[in-house]
């Protein structure tokens, strides 16, 4: 029962190319930072990469992008990531843009056994009629374009059919997390992170605190330990360690 590995590194060490990976966050918060990292140090590439985003001001899955070692990105959000944007346009990144709700409910569904579901969102647009670029040919030609999706009318409303998502792997971050992989999320960080660690076969999560077995109040836990593999404990410094994409008030 104690799922508890001595480092990061370890967490990581069968991970190969070609993976697949939910990776938890959203923007700066949340993110599993230290494992990516990890994985960065590794030298796995090739990557099939589920995440909100992928990564912002050089942090996060922005150090695998920057290296080239993610080939496929399904999340719902560019942003500022300038080389996500590069990479994409280039032909190098297969990337297929999904409705942020959307995205969220394909990974609980997975983590939930459900294989697919119907959503409003969408109908009437390249997500349910098809042909959004998933990739291009680097001189704004489309090479892979989304297929069609089944649509279905229930009560005179029509609705696209989904698909949930399972990953080879998930990783996530939690502020606090037992040696059963119990894990609690604090406040924004509880963005994707939960529902990554449900769609992930194998998921491993770095926790801020490592707290033993019954000091987590059963009715606090977010994700219980049924889903979690794996828990790296962070250090002092590595728990501390949250960056501020944009400060908005004076110090």
């Amino acid at each position: 029962m104690d799922k508890v590995v001595a480092t990061a590194g370890r967490a990581v060490a069968d991970v190969p190319d070609g993976a697949s990976l939910a990776v938890g966050g959203f923007g700066l918060s949340g993110v599993p930072n230290v494992l990516i990292q990890a994985l960065y140090e590794r030298g796995v590439g090739g990557l099939s990469v589920v995440s909100n985003n992928c990564g912002a001001m050089e942090s996060g899955l922005a150090v695998l992008l920057a290296a080239g070692r993610i080939a496929r990105v399904t999340g719902s959000y560019i942003g500022a990531n300038k080389e996500f944007a590069r990479q994409y346009l280039a032909g190098e990144l297969e990337v297929e843009l999904i409705p942020q709700g959307t995205l969220a409910e394909r990974l609980r569904a997975g983590g939930a056994g459900i294989p697919a579901f119907y959503t409003p969102a969408g109908v009437g647009t390249q997500v349910a009629e098809g042909g959004l670029p998933w990739r291009y040919d680097g001189s704004g030609g489309v090479v892979l374009a989304s297929p069609p999706k089944e649509v279905r009318e229930f009560d005179g409303v029509e609705y696209v059919l989904e698909r949930g998502i399972r990953t080879d792997f998930a990783l996530v971050r939690a502020a606090r997390g037992d040696r059963h992989g119990n894990l609690v999320f604090n406040k924004s960080a509880r963005n994707f992170n939960p529902l990554a660690a449900m769609a992930g076969r194998v998921t491993i999560a770095e926790v801020e605190e490592l707290v033993e077995p019954g000091a987590i109040d059963p009715d606090a836990v977010h994700v219980p330990g049924v889903f979690v593999q794996r828990v790296v404990a962070l250090t002092p410094e590595q728990a501390a360690d949250k960056r501020i994409e944009r400060r908005t008030v004076s110090g």
